[in-house]
């Protein structure tokens, strides 16, 4: 039983990832405390797993699309790869009611960031700002470095700190919840980098491939050990959904369906919140 519902609840990770590019994995940490009876140490562990996973997939597939700066995300990763390491190790030492409490706030500030772009998105719709059809972002160079070395040193110093500061945030929330942090990479990639939309969205799924494994490997070092078979199942239930949810994005109504995942996230932290919350009174 306990199988089939890691099948089920990966299964629905996965299509969300697959269909709405993201946010699903949120969910990751939430189904293995309470669906499938993990701690929250395990839980945030066990996550890292599904989240760098299906993002490496992910990225995979973004590559052959042509929608990946690969070498920017790879900078940004890397850069952000201490963070990741620092929250991991945080993780480790926090109460499992406070990092449960803190993910839910966690999952109520995305589900919010969600809702807010649906209704901006509505308005706009409703206003006819619609963008033209097949006008797709010129893809961005290299010829605009932060640092060089070429002819003498050359730093763009303001934004070589926006950078390291956002990088670092970036990956302190990989390590601390064991969460992709799509939702905060994407925009910081557009910021930070300045990548367009369309190249920001598959570039993301390089950062956090590479600041899931780092905070797995900090994990793997502090004796934080999940039910390897469960999380294998709803690794492989979520890469599968995530396939499927791919091709239904073509064929169904995303805006609907993004409305309904939105809903799940919120109702999801209030719960966790309800459970955690009174452990800490």
């Amino acid at each position: 039983m306990t199988l089939l519902l890691a099948l089920v609840a990966g299964a629905l990770i996965g299509l969300s990832l697959g269909a709405l590019g993201g946010g699903g994995s949120i969910l990751a940490v939430p189904v293995l405390v309470y669906l499938l009876g993990q701690d929250a140490g395990q839980a945030t562990t066990g996550s890292l797993v599904v989240v760098g996973v299906t993002s490496l997939i992910g990225a995979v597939t973004a590559h052959r699309a042509g929608n990946v700066m690969l070498a920017r995300g790879v900078t940004f990763g890397v850069v952000a790869i201490g963070g990741a390491a620092a929250g991991a190790n945080a993780s480790a030492h926090v109460a499992d009611p406070v990092l449960l409490a803190a993910f839910a706030a966690l999952m109520l500030l995305v589900g919010g960031g969600m809702a807010f772009r649906q209704v901006r998105h509505a308005r706009q719709f409703s206003c006819g700002h619609q963008s033209e059809a097949g006008s797709r972002p010129r893809r961005p160079t290299l010829d605009d470095p932060i640092i060089a070395f070429r002819e003498g040193f050359m730093c763009d110093c303001p934004r070589a700190v926006k950078v390291l500061v956002t990088a670092t945030v970036v990956g302190l929330l990989t390590g601390f919840f064991g969460v992709g942090g799509g939702f905060l990479v994407v925009p910081a990639l557009v910021l930070a980098l300045a990548l367009p939309m369309t190249y920001a969205a598959g570039t993301s799924l390089v950062v956090i491939t590479l600041t899931s494994a780092a905070a797995l490997a900090v994990r793997a070092g502090v004796g934080t050990t999940p039910a390897w078979t469960l999380v294998a199942t709803l690794t492989a239930a979520s890469a599968a959904g995530g396939f499927a949810g791919v091709r239904l994005a073509d064929r169904i109504d995303t805006t609907k369906l993004s409305a309904a995942f939105t809903v799940l996230v919120l109702g999801v932290a209030v719960y966790t919140a309800s459970q955690a919350l009174p452990a800490l009174v």
